[in-house]
């Protein structure tokens, strides 16, 4: 169980790190706030957004503020799996030519794969051994990454030419699956304001990669009450259609409900927020804010369901309810 000193050294290591990305990033709090959860609690994120909304900036910021090795793979049709795995090269050695694996950009700390819904179902099979086991294995031989390790992916809900759906296995690798809204007003305008006169702050690092995985540490002793985990995993399986007990609202208009995955990245998740708000332990409350961003990728609606323009965001709100 976390000490008092733990979580006060838990809540002023996150503060820090809130207060460095607003250096950059205008509003957002509640994509950056889960952004910075989902990486404590070591769980890559699917950011869908329109584009021009600071996907990328955010993720670049995210880069500085923790000192961790990043690389952008812009995904395009073409893009092959080599391309981002890496290979194996021919090198010249004194004793005749020899194989040297050459990494490719998914060996970095934080990797920003951009437009991940652009590249063909095998190139975005080539990112699923590094997303869940964070190794890829190339010519037969397996190459670890670095930990902790972290992909966070962009996807364009709008233009849907020349993309390629991610397969659900695929989604169900993401912990969570963060909406980013336009701007306000307000927010508009400091974003103009930031941007356009030359006087941009730039954010400082203040966590490594050793402080990530001693909060995941910490994160991971906070204790769940019986009650609310029950709470949670009764979540999971009111969102099964094939359960007879399960609420009408699944039965109607859901086509497949979420995973075991599911349960882990609702209680991993939890965990972190509980620490983030200076609570012992995981309340009720944070299964209910953490529910629509660690479910509405892993359920899928059936034909009735889109028919009368429900979306899974919906049906996790009434379930909630």
């Amino acid at each position: 169980m976390a000490t008092e000193q733990e979580i006060l050294s838990f809540r002023d290591t996150v503060e820090k790190i809130h207060r460095e990305i607003a250096k950059e990033i205008v509003g957002q709090q509640e994509v950056v706030g889960h952004l910075v959860l989902a990486m404590i609690a070591g769980g890559n994120v699917l950011l869908e957004g329109v584009p021009g909304l600071g996907k990328t900036r955010l993720v670049r910021t995210l880069s500085r503020v923790f000192d961790l090795p990043f690389s952008r793979i812009q995904f395009t049709p073409d893009l092959m799996p080599a391309d981002i795995t890496g290979t194996n090269i021919i090198e010249k050695t004194e004793s005749g030519n020899a194989f040297r694996f050459q990494p490719g950009p998914l060996f970095a700390s934080i990797v920003l794969a951009d437009e991940i819904n652009r590249a063909t179902p095998k190139t975005q099979s080539a990112l699923l051994e590094a997303m869940q086991e964070h190794a890829v294995t190339v010519a037969g031989v397996s190459w670890p990454m670095r930990e902790p390790y972290f992909v966070l992916a962009t996807q364009n809900p709008v233009e849907q030419e020349g993309t390629y759906s991610l397969p659900e296995a695929q989604l169900d690798r993401f912990l969570l699956k963060l909406l980013v809204p336009f701007p306000t007003l307000s927010e508009l305008d400091a974003i103009v304001n930031l941007t356009t006169t030359g006087q941009e702050r730039q954010a400082e690092a203040v966590a490594n990669g050793d402080d990530i995985l001693r909060l995941r540490a910490v994160s991971q002793s906070v204790p769940v009450a019986q009650a609310v985990q029950q709470y949670a995993l009764q979540l999971i399986l009111n969102t099964h259609p094939e359960i007879e007990t399960s609420p009408a609202i699944s039965r109607d208009f859901l086509r497949f409900g979420a995973s075991p995955r599911a349960a882990q990245a609702l209680i991993s998740a939890a965990r972190v927020r509980a620490l983030s708000e200076g609570r012992f332990n995981v309340a009720f409350e944070d299964i209910k804010a953490l529910a629509k961003p660690a479910l509405r990728h892993r359920i899928a609606l059936n034909f009735e369901g889109m028919a009368q323009g429900r979306t899974a965001d919906d049906i996790i709100e009434e379930l909630l309810g």
